[in-house]
Parts: C-alpha cells; sequence; structure tokens
C-alpha cells in the first residue's frame, strides 16, 4: 500500500509529506518533499485566539496540507492513504490535546481516505497521546544484539530506547524538554525574522553559554520526573522564551544556552533510561553542528550518528512515522506503546475520513 505521511510539528517550519511503500514489514520511502510555512501563517498558529480563528484557521490548513499532498503525488505517483498528524496547538500530556488540519478538505482535494486526530484515542486510554513516534523507531531500528537510542530533535526533543531484541513492551521512550522551539524563537526575534532557525549553528558559535541561566532551566523537576511524559509549547513556547530574555543576556549568549539546554535534557534523559549503545539523531537538530557538539560533550564515549547512515531521512522520518501509523489504523491495529505514552491499552490510532 502506498501512502502519503503528513507532519508539522511544533517547530512550525513548514509541511512534510513522505511518500511510503508499506509491504508487509518492509518500509520503503518513496520520497519526501517540504512544503515551508510562509511567515505570516507561523505567526497566525503561534496567535491562535478564539473559536472563529481556530475554526478558520483548521479549514485553510487542511486546504494547504491538501496542496502539499498533491505536490508530493505529482512527484512521485498516485497514494492510497493519507496519515495526517495536523498542526498541534495545545497538548497537555494525559488530559487533552488539539491538532488542527481538517482532514475533510484533504479527503475531499485529494480523493483518498484520510488518516487523522492520531493522539486523542491514546489519551482517552489513559495515555500521554505523545510520543507516538517510538512505534515506528522500534520497527525500524531495532537490532538483535545492539541497544539503540533514537533521538529526535524537532521543535521538542524525544528519545526511543531499544533494548537488543526488544518486544514493543520493553520500549521506552519520552520526550525529554525542549528541541529547537526556544532556539528558533530566539534567532527569529535576533534576526528580526530574516531567519527562522540557526543556520549551522553559526550564531550559537558566536555566543557563550550562561552556565548560572543553564543550571537555572535544568532545575525544572521535569527533566527529573520518571516517563511515561510529554512536552510541548505550553512549556518551552512564548513565557519560556520571556523568562530566557529576562536574564539580560545577548541575544548570541541566550541561543548558545537554548541550544546547550536541549543537548544538555537530552543527555539527562538518556541518563534517565541508564541507556547506552548507538545514538541515532533525526529531526533539524541534526544539522546544527554545534547543538551535534554540545551533545557529544554532554555524552562522551557514545556513538552519536544521524539516522541518515541508517537509511532514514533525518528530516523525513516523522512524516513517514505518521504514514507507518495511518497504515496500522487502516489495518485496524494498535499502533500506541503503552510503555511509552503510559495508556491502560494498546489501542487503534485515529480517525479515518473515507
Amino acid at each position: 500500500m502506498r501512502i502519503a505521511g503528513v507532519m508539522s510539528g511544533t517547530s512550525l517550519d513548514g509541511i512534510d509529506v513522505a511518500v511510503v511503500e508499506i509491504r508487509g514489514r518492509r518500509i520503503e520511502t518513496i520520497g519526501f518533499q517540504t512544503t515551508p510555512y510562509s511567515n505570516e501563517l507561523r505567526e497566525r498558529i503561534l496567535a491562535v485566539n478564539g473559536p472563529g480563528y481556530l475554526s478558520h484557521l483548521n479549514f485553510e490548513l487542511g486546504e494547504r496540507y491538501a496542496q502539499a499532498v498533491r505536490r508530493a503525488v505529482r512527484r512521485y505517483g498516485p497514494v492510497e492513504l493519507i496519515g495526517c498528524h495536523g498542526q498541534t496547538v495545545y497538548h497537555e500530556g494525559g488530559r487533552n490535546t488539539l491538532q488542527i488540519g481538517s482532514a475533510a478538505v484533504i479527503a475531499e482535494r485529494c480523493g483518498v481516505p484520510v488518516v487523522s486526530n492520531f493522539r486523542a484515542r491514546d489519551i482517552a486510554a489513559g495515555g500521554q497521546g505523545a510520543p507516538l513516534v517510538p512505534f515506528v523507531d522500534y520497527l525500524l531500528f531495532r537490532h538483535a544484539r545492539r541497544r539503540r537510542i533514537a533521538l529526535n530533535i524537532g521543535g521538542i526533543a524525544n528519545i526511543t530506547v531499544i533494548p537488543p531484541g526488544a518486544r514493543p513492551e520493553e520500549v521506552t521512550a519520552f520526550d525529554t524538554g525542549p528541541g529547537n522551539m526556544a532556539i528558533d524563537a530566539l534567532v527569529r526575534e535576533f534576526t528580526a525574522g530574516k531567519l527562522n532557525y540557526d543556520r549551522g549553528g553559526k550564531i550559537a558559535a558566536s555566543g557563550t553559554v550562561n552556565r548560572k541561566l543553564l543550571d537555572e532551566l535544568l532545575a525544572d523537576r521535569y527533566y527529573r520526573r520518571k516517563p511515561p511524559k510529554s512536552a510541548g509549547r505550553e512549556q518551552y513556547g512564548a513565557e519560556f522564551v520571556a523568562r530566557m530574555k529576562a536574564s539580560g543576556l545577548a541575544m548570541p549568549d541566550l541561543i548558545a544556552t537554548a541550544t546547550a539546554l536541549t543537548a544538555a535534557t537530552a543527555a539527562i534523559g538518556i541518563a534517565q533510561s541508564r541507556a547506552g549503545g548507538e545514538l541515532i539523531v533525526s529531526g533539524g537538530g541534526v544539522h546544527n553542528p554545534q547543538l551535534m557538539a554540545y551533545l557529544a560533550a554532554f555524552l562522551p564515549g557514545m556513538a552519536i550518528a544521524s539516522s541518515t547512515n541508517y537509511g532514514i531521512d533525518p528530516d523525513a522520518k516523522e512524516a513517514i512515522a505518521f504514514a507507518v501509523l495511518a497504515y496500522q489504523t487502516w489495518q485496524r491495529k494498535s499502533a500506541n506503546l503503552v510503555s511509552a505514552t503510559g495508556a491502560r491499552s494498546n489501542v487503534v490510532l485515529g480517525e479515518i475520513t473515507p
């Protein structure tokens, strides 16, 4: 079955579409494209306010997702199913979550069924609703003799720990803390919107990590809390950035400190899971040399590599994941790992719009 997986994460970079062919246990990526968000749309998503505004944006994003899928289909050929994560506008792990981007609009424009609203069922079953990608990490990276840790650095960072020869229930996964979210917000402000991210980690490299501020941020109890746990813009959005700016530090130093925080909290999460082995990194953060250098410094002796080395495009992995999750839903098979989300049981995720 050929499926389009659609992902737009908390980093608000744009719409990722991966076209995936699934045959039994074989998962093949046919192609991948990104359609960037405009600065205007990014700011409107950040400013979601009121039911009328939210309803309008829900339908508009449905149109944007449909356009992105149709663009991918023109290049890579037709698909039989679409799995769309949607744009998260609120997530309170274990209680409620909301992703927008009308599945009805996507199905109508593309002429194929759409699986959407993946997180709600896991929360209804007592889980955090996140992370959901670990199910796919397990399928992609499990090894009979090697322990592997998949680290994804998107807007939020999360890890999946896969013991050698693990069964699904032996996998642990959780959000470690901020990924690129705070870094990107500081960069946009520092460059007056000319840059949406720290390209090549150059701004962080020009600044100095402020140890006092870093220690204050690392004092947050979330980082020592036992999983399951999940995080979102509610923790690392505008209020978090304002707290950093209140330190009075120069912007390059704030960006350097935010970059070190992402690496440090990922390292804390890995230490918390007592996991050695191979660290496989994906997401936008893998392209930031300064972030990767901090990560290596916090994890001396650990083998660290991009998911590219394992045959998975680091930018496409989450879109690939939602294609696979959609396939599971279409087959009426569960796809949440209770060891990752804390749900009471394995459940079929998502809703199908024919």
